[in-house]
């Protein structure tokens, strides 16, 4: 009796060499990736330091100085800006003649055109792209593949020949060629604490770079006002010594007078032209510096630098009511922003550390695929194929451990960095409650001096034209009010910038400085 299965049997052993060559030449592949996968996702590693890299910088430095008088000590105060504040790019600007420039004006030029500012943005837009880059590792990957193949395969090269095989079959010794279509689409998803640990680690890092944005707002605002006000105290200096050159001149004259007519000596209109020479190179050198620090606040602001500015304020002279130490350090711990971002840059580190930790636990993936696949394009049958993996590290050659290690040292550090950033702050504060109300007496002291000054010259020209004293009383008192202009000049400025510096050490500079000069 014929066995009715017995003629099945071969082609059922073809079908099985021809999916032991599938396997032959695609197994490897497979392999690979399945290796590659048993890893599993990595922690990604924070910078050792949370602070920002580089050497951008704006300060308002104030330290007490003699007097250029012998009455008062004052507050010498310097403005220094470094690195990306002090450039800037090109805005638009109305006209071809000089610029009228406010000071709230000056500020938002400077927000939006300074470097410092776009710096801090590309940096923002960047830990933004990293947080989505982290979150991608959560979502699924859906693609689709298209795929024709041709193939043509001698078996004898594979170890296979006719003589594997009973039942009187005959095996060819090349299969093919033969051609086969597939188009399927494919998801694969993984989940792993260690993922989600370098997602809300890459959030934080998001918001530490949002509050580095801001504080960079917060220097910028302390740079460009610092410049304005220079402008503001050179331009004042450029106006007395404009004064002082025509007290030197009226001086001049009233000697030479007095030469020609015999009452006065030689040597008194001589002194009294060096002192008016003098007084007249003093007034160059000023009126170039003037030109030097509108450069530079064009430079902070994005103006061309061939632009004359029109400043339309003068400095201040009300000295402001101080708060309360106490209430002035709260102020600071609670708004500053690089202390917030210093915060932030801790929580960052510590979950980067979490996710290092995680590299010990399993991991779990899911891969699948459907389509249709024939010899045919326009006959197919649907096909599919779904995987789930369950990934469970045994021995990794101390690579997690070492990721543990430097995730750990950067906690420390952050952590260190935080808490020397609240001293920063409190210093800060302190700091600039002192220079403002050590820069208010200063005012008043200056300007009763500047009075008394004035006084004493216009008695001592008195003096001079009566015959009493020599041009030497008279030059003495024009350089005594020469100085005592420049203390005063020099103290208001130092009052003005002593309550943008109380401003900047609140982390109030973007939202109270604008209103400061009206």
């Amino acid at each position: 009796m014929n066995n009715p299965y017995r003629k099945t049997v071969p082609f059922i052993r073809l079908r099985l060499l021809l999916l032991g060559v599938v396997a032959w030449t695609f197994g490897p592949a497979l392999m690979s990736a399945q290796q590659g996968q048993s890893q599993g996702p990595k922690a990604q590693q924070v910078q050792l330091s949370g602070f920002p890299q580089g050497n951008n910088s704006a300060s308002l430095q104030q330290s007490a100085s003699p007097s250029t008088t012998s009455s008062v000590n004052t507050i010498n105060t310097t403005v220094q800006v470094q690195g990306a504040y002090q450039g800037s790019v090109l805005g638009p600007v109305s006209g071809d003649g000089p610029v009228s420039l406010t000071f709230a004006e000056a500020i938002r030029r400077g927000l939006q055109y300074n470097l410092g500012t776009l710096d801090s943005s590309a940096s923002l837009k960047q830990a933004r792209a990293q947080r989505l880059s982290a979150l991608s590792q959560m979502l699924p990957n859906i693609y689709a593949t298209l795929l024709e193949s041709g193939a043509k395969t001698d078996l004898q090269t594979q170890g296979l020949s006719s003589g594997v095989f009973g039942g009187g079959a005959v095996l060819p010794t090349v299969v093919g060629p033969y051609h086969y279509y597939s188009a399927e689409v494919n998801l694969s998803e993984e989940f792993s604490f260690t993922s989600l640990h370098n997602l809300r680690s890459a959030d934080d890092a998001r918001q530490a770079a949002l509050m580095n944005g801001r504080d960079a707002r917060e220097m910028v605002v302390l740079a460009v006002s610092g410049s304005y006000l220079r402008v503001l105290a050179t331009q004042a200096l450029v106006a007395s010594q404009e004064a002082q050159v025509e007290y030197a001149k009226v001086s001049y004259k009233q000697a030479q007078d007095q030469m020609e007519a015999g009452t006065k000596a030689q040597i008194d209109a001589n002194r009294s032209l060096v002192e008016l020479q003098s007084q007249q190179q003093r007034l160059t050198s000023d009126k170039a510096q003037l030109a030097k620090e509108q450069m530079s606040l064009a430079r902070v602001i994005g103006l061309p630098l061939d632009r004359q500015l029109v400043l339309s304020e003068t400095l201040p002279t009300s000295a402001p009511e101080l708060p309360g130490v106490d209430s002035a350090v709260k102020e600071g711990l609670d708004h500053r922003a690089d202390l917030m971002a210093a915060g932030l840059q801790v929580k960052a580190a510590q979950q980067a550390l979490n996710a290092s930790k995680s590299e010990y636990l399993p991991s779990f993936s899911v891969n699948g695929s459907y389509g249709l696949q024939g010899v045919n394009p326009n006959k197919g049958a649907n096909v599919f194929q779904a995987t789930a993996t369950l990934n469970i590290p045994i021995w990794s050659s101390g690579r997690v451990r070492s990721d543990v290690q430097q995730a750990d040292a950067a906690v420390d550090q952050r952590k260190s960095e935080f808490a020397d950033k609240k001293g920063v702050v409190e210093h800060d504060v302190r700091t600039a409650l002192l220079d403002l109300n050590v820069a208010a007496e200063q005012v008043k002291v200056a300007e009763s001096n500047r009075q008394l000054a004035l006084s004493t010259l216009k008695q001592s020209q008195d003096r001079f034209a009566a015959g009493v004293t020599t041009s030497v009383e008279v030059v003495q008192s024009q350089e005594s009010l020469g100085s005592a202009e420049l203390d005063y000049i020099n103290g208001l400025f130092s009052l003005n910038v002593g309550r943008i510096n109380l401003a900047r050490a609140t982390g109030q500079a973007e939202a109270v400085v604008p209103t400061l000069i009206q």
